[in-house]
């Protein structure tokens, strides 16, 4: 956990009800990133990710295109100190 970070990405577009969340998860499953994803109110989609900072990366990278269906306009993206507290990555409801 030394070398981890965290990540939060808020992705702004067409992003909900197009399987954003369920790729999402696997992307990250398969990266070993611990964390979630979850659909926000204001139509968003909030992911909070824990890993190598490379594998983070990759999931950024993700997020900007999203699955085919998703059109993203925007990423906002936070960089922290990992807080160790995530043991696999989930879908939060």
């Amino acid at each position: 956990m030394v070398d981890e970070k965290r990540v939060e990405i808020k992705v702004i577009g067409l992003v909900q009800g197009v399987f954003f969340r369920a790729t999402t998860r696997d992307v990250a499953r398969k990266l070993g990133l611990k964390g979630t994803v979850r659909n926000m109110r204001d139509g968003s989609v909030e992911i909070i990710a824990e890993g190598a900072e490379e594998k983070l990366n990759q999931l950024i990278e993700f997020a900007k295109q999203g699955p085919s269906s998703a059109k993203v306009y925007d990423t906002q993206i936070k960089w922290e100190q990992a807080k160790g507290d995530m043991s696999y990555f989930r879908i939060s409801f």
